[in-house]
């Protein structure tokens, strides 16, 4: 199954979120390659799965 940019973005920083600085990095390279719709949706996520768990 062929999965979206969008989707390994969001697994990619499900596996840093560990380090902020990391985590940090990985965001803005995700950010260069999506569409502004998608960039939307990553930080919705990044910002319900992500930063409610601290």
């Amino acid at each position: 199954m062929k999965k979206s940019m969008l989707d390994y973005c969001k697994l990619i920083l499900s596996k840093v979120s560990f380090d902020k600085r990391l985590l940090r990095k990985e965001y803005r390279k995700s950010m260069r390659w999506l569409t502004v719709p998608e960039q939307y949706r990553l930080r919705q996520w990044l910002r319900k799965e992500i930063f409610q768990e601290t």
